[in-house]
């Protein structure tokens, strides 16, 4: 192609008037690049923040292989880190601490991306999987499958995607479907995660003080026990849904202004739906499943990552990593704050009151959803 000094004088104009339209289009933080016949926006605010937040994630991850709920000094814990310690100890370093910060980062980063699906499907800040009853079908599903056993023991984890697809189909259902406005969704979530809740109540209410006792732990959210038994699953399954993921939030991008501008886009509004939702209930279906409702996190992270990339994308990555971040900290705070083991769900919801109240009343561009919507 030739360079746009060698063109005839309406071409060399015709060239800077594209170049123009062209820069007018791309977003101010943004660096269009082109690889023959793909072209992509590079993010600049966006790719920064994910940068910071990979580096505050190194430091929670060492602060959490150092934090214990036992006296183990930090020269005890180095020493099992690095496999110089007694066998015990390499042990409870190796064998339970890092798979569990590892399960850890994986639920949150599957919570703040279900969030920020949801929260930008429904185009509200508070449509969030623990505030819909999509997390109370999981918690329900993985509750009833421990009904009548003497252990105390929580059920299996993948219970928990089955238990919030059945929770959303009702949802969505009750609500007349996925495309209509943000609040309806909201407020017919808000009734059947009240039901579910209660019936949930009810099956532990009836068991005895073992089962309850062992399961209550986890109905609050825990990463109590968790390993690589978990951990190794978790890990194939976020490798499939997190592509799937970033690629639904590139079409969610075009839904959040208007339907009927985004199906002159090319984009099929209603598979996109249909997809996102699926996406959201599976990954929260799953995290729960493993760490129990863990609360706030779905709706803290998609407008933490919102405030730091801006508003003009739906930041996909960005709340995987502020989840992560939030769920690891909060279960290694709670190892180190009190003589006994705070449950990381307990943490999360004595943080979260506040943020609710700042997402409530704070501005809204501080979230991922639809332009105009609260």
């Amino acid at each position: 192609m030739s360079s746009p000094t060698s063109l005839p004088n309406d071409s060399y104009d015709a060239y800077n008037a594209y170049d123009a339209y062209e820069k007018s289009l791309t977003p101010p933080d943004s660096t269009p690049l082109r690889f023959g016949a793909f072209s992509w926006l590079f993010p600049h605010r966006s790719a920064l923040a994910a940068v910071g937040l990979a580096v505050l994630i190194g430091g929670i991850v060492t602060f959490a292989a150092f934090a214990s709920s036992t006296s183990m000094s930090l020269g005890d814990s180095l020493a099992g880190l690095l496999g110089t310690g007694d066998s015990a100890t390499v042990m409870l370093v190796r064998d339970f601490r890092l798979p569990r910060i590892a399960v850890g980062l994986m639920v949150g980063a599957a919570l703040g991306i279900a969030g920020c699906l949801t929260q930008t499907l429904a185009g509200n800040r508070l449509a969030t999987p623990d505030v819909i009853g999509v997390n109370d079908g999981a918690t329900a599903a993985v509750v009833a499958s421990v009904v009548g056993s003497s252990t105390g023991m929580i059920g299996d984890w993948w219970l928990g995607p089955l238990g919030a697809a059945a929770a959303a189909m009702l949802v969505v259902a009750c609500a007349g479907g996925a495309g209509h406005a943000g609040y309806r969704i909201l407020v017919v979530g808000i009734g059947v995660s009240t039901v579910i809740g209660a019936v949930t109540d009810l099956v532990m209410s009836r068991e005895n003080d073992n089962t309850a006792g062992g399961v209550f732990l986890w109905t609050v959210g825990s990463l109590n026990g968790r390993d690589w038994a978990v951990g190794t699953p978790l890990v194939y399954l976020l490798l499939v849904f997190v592509p799937l993921a970033l690629v639904a939030g590139s079409r969610l991008q075009l839904l959040r202004f208007d339907d009927d501008m985004a199906a002159t886009l090319g984009v099929n509004v209603p598979r996109v739906r249909a997809i996102t939702l699926a996406l959201a209930v599976v990954l929260s279906g799953i995290a729960v499943g493993i760490g129990g409702p863990i609360a706030f996190v779905a709706l803290a992270a998609p407008v933490l990552a919102a405030r730091l990339s801006g508003p003009t994308r739906v930041p996909i990555l960005g709340s995987a990593l502020v989840g992560a971040a939030l769920v690891a900290g909060a279960d290694a705070l709670g190892r180190v704050v009190a003589p006994v083991e705070i449950p990381v769900g307990v943490v999360t919801s004595v943080l979260g009151g506040p943020f609710l109240l700042w997402v409530l009343f704070g501005k809204k561009s501080d979230s991922p959803s639809r332009t105009g919507k609260a």
